[in-house]
């Protein structure tokens, strides 16, 4: 599998989308017009090794529901996820079985080695 999942409207998105210059056979979803399924959601998990890995706590909805007070368990990040796209870490890169969560500079460069080697 080769996916590609961001938010169209996220500028930090767009740029890493454009940084990448993912190959033509490359799936990309808008989680926010098209969101996750739950299905999608399990292959990503399978691949990261939990949900609490694929779950923005920069979320502004994290905040706003004061999430970061409770203790979440594996069930409910995968609820949140599901509920509401703002809580996917993004982008999230999927290559084969390997996968890539988030925006930092060095998640990105692996991203781009590993597509470009």
């Amino acid at each position: 599998m080769k996916k590609f999942y961001y938010l169209s409207t996220c500028d930090t998105c767009k740029r890493i989308l454009s940084e990448l210059g993912l190959p033509e056979d490359f799936a990309k979803q808008d989680i926010k017009t098209e969101p996750i399924t739950a299905a999608d959601l399990e292959a990503l998990r399978e691949r990261a090794g939990s949900y609490e890995a694929l779950f923005s706590k920069r979320a502004r909805l994290y905040k706003e529901r004061g999430l970061k007070n409770q203790t979440l368990s594996e069930p409910d990040y995968q609820n949140l996820i599901l509920e509401h796209y703002t809580f996917l870490k993004r982008p999230v890169t999927v290559l084969g079985d390997r996968i890539f969560i988030g925006n930092a500079a060095k998640t990105v460069a692996a991203t781009q080695e590993a597509l470009h080697s």
